[in-house]
């Protein structure tokens, strides 16, 4: 198992790398539509907006309508993108539940502004429950990208992939870490092996466990991206499991319900006896502020991973 090659290029929002994507995408499948509910600048499908204004729907602040008619255009044959905040249109489980999950409408939710990373916006628009929500639905693929590469490549993967997918993305900029070869839905990416302790990021927190493994100096841990939350890596998570006595998972997002809950019933369910961590919001409400501020805050930034996994590690 090799860890991929990094790449050299400028920091970059996964929503921003989003709108270029669903752009560039269009020409090439025409049957791609996007809907809207009246945050197209901040999700960045303005880009799609621009260029194909005769296939883009401004649905106003009407989440639960954008989300029904986004099923109706599916059944039609179209393949309908529809974006808000991840706080607000997850908060339409129970039409996404109906319309697109039970009916399995080919239908693509995008969530932006995901977890305390957007800062000052506050926690009205804190996407901290939402993977949660998506991932109790039956048949519905959760990804969470780290950067620009895996971003595009998620984006190209859910216009191929029949059925419903919600994709999760950032307000804040983040390095680029993969090549856009490097994704595979389900499969995590080992950014560095280790030996007996595993980072597990998503989103995010991906480039908080490799600064948190540059702080920890001779520990030398795994590192590994989960930018598909549902379906999990089975597979990875159980090589983990072999090698490792402590796994820490790190998440912008509530502990419950979230990666470390994933992660933690495929490790229960092989009978594993490490020690597990889940960093994340620790089920709470976030607030405004500097991100850097709130992630050192409620514990998973560079920092706190590493001070966490010292901390621990020493009982083991």
């Amino acid at each position: 198992m090799s860890a991929p090659s990094l790449t050299k290029s400028k920091d970059k929002a996964t929503r921003d790398s989003f709108g270029e994507a669903i752009r560039d995408l269009a020409s090439e499948f025409p049957k791609i539509v996007v809907l809207d509910a009246d945050l197209s600048v901040s999700t960045k499908s303005v880009l799609f907006a621009k260029a194909f204004p005769d296939r883009f729907f401004q649905m106003g602040i009407a989440e639960s309508n954008m989300v029904g008619t986004a099923a109706g255009l599916s059944f039609t044959g179209l393949i309908p993108f529809c974006c808000s905040f991840g706080a607000f249109v997850a908060g339409r489980y129970e039409t996404i539940r109906v319309s697109v999950g039970y009916s399995k409408a080919n239908v693509k939710i995008v969530g932006t502004h995901s977890g305390l990373g957007i800062g000052d916006d506050g926690y009205t628009q804190m996407g901290l429950e939402d993977i949660n929500v998506m991932r109790g639905l039956p048949g519905m693929i959760v990804l969470n990208p780290s950067d620009d590469a895996t971003t595009k490549a998620a984006v190209r993967f859910a216009t191929t992939h029949v059925g419903p997918v919600y994709l999760r993305l950032t307000r804040q900029k983040l390095p680029s870490l993969h090549q856009t070869s490097d994704f595979k839905c389900g499969r995590g990416i080992v950014l560095q092996e280790g030996k007996e302790i595993a980072l597990i990021g998503t989103g995010s927190t991906v480039n908080e466990c490799l600064k948190a493994s540059k702080i920890l100096g001779n520990v030398n841990p795994w590192i590994v991206d989960i930018h598909t939350i549902k379906p999990i890596d089975r597979a990875l998570i159980k090589t983990l499991a072999r090698s490792c006595k402590l796994i820490v998972t790190t998440e912008d997002h509530n502990v419950v319900g979230g990666l470390g809950t994933a992660v933690s019933e495929v490790l229960a369910e092989e009978g594993w006896n490490g020690k597990l961590v889940r960093l994340g919001v620790q089920d709470t409400y976030g607030e405004s502020g500097d991100p850097e501020a709130l992630y050192d805050k409620y514990g998973f930034s560079a920092q706190k991973i590493a001070e966490k996994v010292m901390s621990v590690s020493v009982s083991l």
